[in-house]
């Protein structure tokens, strides 16, 4: 989908939320300027490498995660002439993406107020740690730690012979959760504006700032274990991969041959569960019968059917469950998650570089894969001038 091939976006920014914003529209067919800064050699993100990777490469693979179908221009915009070029570039500009803490833009002269000048119809969507009033800078880990995923986030805590419990650290989650949520609110902001900016059409649009943060995105987005708290007083606590109010359901179980997770999300599925592992007569005891009761008695049901599961293989059961309607799915590392075909379908790949990416945007229209091109992240061989 070419939608927005008529749209030009700046990207002010660097890491992951933003560029991540700045990929989707590139996705959907704009122009997207990535401006990089020649005194840090760029995006930071270039530099941060794997032992495996080739040290004398200017484009990373966390750089190729969210950079495709981007021109990069570098400018050093504390210097005059280049802000000037920058400045050029906004004239013409739909949308300025910009990730900078409070007080930064307005020293470099990038703030919202300052563009608008140069173009009033111009659309700002800002990234923020904390908030627009906040000078603190905000990164993904420790906005999780601190709107509770990382505590909420690990294996439950266990009770020793001496009936105290072994204390276990919380873990963040092992991708930038928090940016990815921020990046997808502030498309959503981004989309109503420009809807905004139909409706009234664009030579009465008088321009928009639409500012988002990483903090507000994370505790938006703990959804039911927020309302937990709100709604019932219960403070949520490490499960492992378990549901609170649903048994068993993110339950992982080992086979003959691997491992499983199950997500039995009503009692007619878990009644065919105990059908299809031969203990029919779990599903009648009243203490597992309806879910509250299996929720209050998870200590008990859990170690029923861990035994029943290692009866099994994981290849034949999973068919058997997914016949019978019983969710369930393989416990998958990532290169075996990318065999999938659905997987295959969702990268980018170029040629000449080798490089392959994945789409920010999987939505698909008629039912057909969104399916434009885009180049590989740019490279960044500007000398460092002395």
């Amino acid at each position: 989908m070419n939608i927005f091939k008529d749209l030009k976006v700046i990207e002010l920014a660097s890491v992951l939320a933003a560029p991540s914003v700045g990929q989707f529209f590139a996705e959907c067919g704009a122009t997207v300027l990535k401006i990089e800064n020649p005194l840090t050699l760029g995006d930071v993100t270039r530099s941060w490498k794997l032992p495996s990777e080739n040290s004398s490469s200017s484009i990373s693979a966390y750089f190729s995660a969210m950079n495709w179908g981007k021109t990069s221009l570098a400018l050093n915009i504390y210097d005059k002439e280049d802000k000037e070029k920058l400045y050029q570039e906004i004239k013409n500009a739909d949308i300025v993406l910009a990730s900078y803490k409070k007080g930064d833009a307005e020293k470099l002269g990038v703030n919202y107020e300052t563009l608008k000048k140069i173009n009033p119809k111009l659309i700002y969507g800002h990234i923020t740690g904390y908030g627009t009033d906040s000078f603190k800078v905000g990164y993904d880990a420790l906005i999780q730690a601190e709107t509770g995923f990382v505590f909420m986030n690990g294996e439950k805590e266990e009770i020793n012979n001496n009936n105290t419990a072994k204390k276990l650290e919380g873990t963040k989650m092992p991708v930038a959760l928090v940016d990815i949520l921020a990046a997808h609110h502030l498309k959503e902001g981004l989309l109503v504006t420009l809807i905004k900016r139909e409706k009234e059409g664009k030579d009465n649009f008088e321009g928009s700032y639409v500012s988002v943060s990483l903090y507000e995105s994370a505790l938006s987005s703990l959804a039911n274990q927020a309302t937990n708290w709100l709604n019932a007083n219960h403070s949520p606590q490490k499960m492992g991969s378990e549901h609170p109010n649903i048994f068993p359901y993110g339950t992982i179980f080992q086979t003959k041959t691997d491992s499983l997770m199950l997500v039995v999300g009503n009692d007619k599925q878990f009644s065919v569960l105990c059908n299809l592992l031969n203990i029919p007569f779990i599903s009648e005891d009243e203490r597992f019968k309806i879910n509250v009761n299996r929720v209050e008695n998870r200590e008990v049901l859990r170690p029923i059917l861990e035994k029943a599961f290692l009866q099994t293989e994981s290849k034949s059961i999973l068919e058997i469950l997914e016949k019978n309607n019983v969710p369930a799915g393989s416990v998958n590392d990532i290169p075996k998650a990318f065999e999938n075909k659905a997987a295959q379908e969702l990268l980018f790949k170029d040629k000449e570089t080798g490089l392959k990416g994945v789409k920010t945007f999987v939505a698909r229209f008629d039912n057909q894969v969104h399916n434009l091109e885009l180049s590989a992240p740019p490279k960044f061989d500007k000398p460092l001038e002395k």
